[in-house]
């Protein structure tokens, strides 16, 4: 079962990647976008690869983690949750000239969703709560999800913060790899 969690989080980092790729795709295809360009087109069947792609990457993490961590069942769902909630959001931050009631520069959107992403990550101290090195990891990524916030603020769209929590959450499972590698955290499994 150790190798079970040991896949899911390197699933999870490869899943937080390759949404950061989709976060970058969704910036170009905001700055190039004109509903009758072929690029336009292929970018944004890019985007939906990588997303897609992430998103089931991502739900296979969460797969492999369910199957292998024992109990912490909160966190198991909300991790699984939010992986939902990031693919939704997604879909609506690259389809927002569709939907006229979505407002891409929300603040109360990018509060909400920076709070909800710290939560989640928050929530992975189940893993290890009596682990300093553990805890420092989810501290570092919970003041970079809340710094993605930020860019709301100055006018980025809220790819932006999207972009920021794949960028925390990509640290947050290599340094949980990186302390499994080491035996310096102790995580028990079925």
């Amino acid at each position: 079962m150790r190798e079970r969690l040991n896949n899911g989080i390197f699933f999870g980092f490869v899943g937080n990647l390759l949404f950061l790729g989709f976060a970058l795709v969704c910036m170009i295809y905001h700055v190039t976008f004109d509903p009758k360009s072929a690029v336009t087109e292929i970018i944004g069947a890019i985007a939906y690869i990588v997303e897609f792609a992430g998103f089931f990457t991502l739900l296979f993490s969460a797969y492999l983690i369910w199957g292998s961590a024992r109990d912490r069942k909160l966190m198991k769902t909300g991790y699984t949750a939010y992986i939902f909630f990031e693919a939704f959001m997604m879909f609506i931050e690259l389809n927002s000239h569709n939907f006229k009631s979505y407002n891409p520069y929300s603040q109360g959107l990018a509060i909400f969703h920076a709070i909800l992403s710290a939560l989640i990550c928050y929530l992975f101290l189940q893993l290890d709560k009596d682990n300093k090195k553990f805890e420092h990891i989810i501290i570092a990524c919970i003041a970079l999800i809340f710094v993605g916030m930020l860019g709301n603020i100055i006018g980025i769209r809220i790819y932006f913060s999207i972009l920021i929590n794949a960028v925390a959450f990509s640290l947050f499972f290599g340094g949980v790899r990186y302390l499994l590698q080491r035996g310096e955290i102790e995580i028990d499994c079925h």
